[in-house]
Parts: C-alpha cells; sequence; structure tokens
C-alpha cells in the first residue's frame, strides 16, 4: 500500500491518510487482520507530523477500520463486513458529491444530469467494464 500526501489539495494530511487507508480497506487491497504502518514509519515516509498520522488513526479506530493493539501496532479490523459496503458507498457518495457540485457549476440540471450517469453506466456496462 502505497500512501501519498498532496499538500496542493487543499484537504489536511491527515484526511488523506484516513481516506486512503479507507479506501484500501474497502476495496480489498488491505485485508482485515494486516497490520497498516507504525504511527512512526509513515510518518517518516510521508514526512509529516507523528501527531498527523495518530490523528489520523484515531479517526481509523473510531470508524471501525482499523483496530490498535497496544504493543503490537494498528491492524484492519477482521469483521468489518458491514462496515465495507459503507466504506464503499461513503466513497463513491463522496465522487458524486463532486459531480453535482461540478454539474450545478455548468449549469447542468438535475434530469440531465441523471440521464448522463445512466449512459455512463451503460457504456461501462458495453464496454464489459465493472460496474
Amino acid at each position: 500500500m502505497i500512501l501519498t500526501i498532496n499538500y496542493k489539495s487543499g484537504k489536511p494530511p491527515y484526511l488523506q491518510i484516513v481516506e486512503q487507508i479507507r479506501h484500501a480497506a474497502a476495496s480489498g487491497a488491505l485485508q482485515p487482520g494486516e497490520a497498516v504502518p507504525t504511527i512512526r514509519a509513515l510518518a517518516e515516509r510521508l514526512e509529516v507530523n507523528r501527531n498527523t498520522v495518530a490523528k489520523a488513526y484515531l479517526e481509523l479506530d473510531r470508524a471501525g477500520i482499523i483496530e490498535t493493539r497496544t504493543g503490537s501496532g494498528s491492524f484492519v479490523r477482521e469483521n468489518q463486513s458491514g462496515l465495507k459496503k459503507a466504506n464503499r458507498e461513503e466513497i463513491v457518495g463522496e465522487a458524486l458529491d463532486e459531480a453535482i457540485v461540478k454539474a450545478r457549476q455548468v449549469q447542468i440540471d438535475d434530469d440531465d444530469l441523471r440521464r448522463l450517469l445512466d449512459r455512463r453506466i451503460k457504456e461501462f456496462q458495453k464496454q464489459g467494464k465493472p460496474k
């Protein structure tokens, strides 16, 4: 798993860490029970303050994505089956929110946006791409 920080994104680094680990857990790139990097190691690799990584891990722990075991480190939670679907929906929901904002900025109304989404889904299905 490769995590990166984009300082030009306008998003706080801890939220970028949260989103990337949440996405990796939801997509299966991080498997249940798999260790995530230690706070110190990840902070050094990303060149951020340890408190930034600790804040991200605390949020991930509260969300049920990871669990921290004293003396052992942090791991992707084993029983997050219900959370996986919620995480996937949240990730896609955020992308849809951005699409809605962009559609409004260029004055595409809701009905046209729905038609556009339906058309794009059909195009993906024709090409045999994942739904």
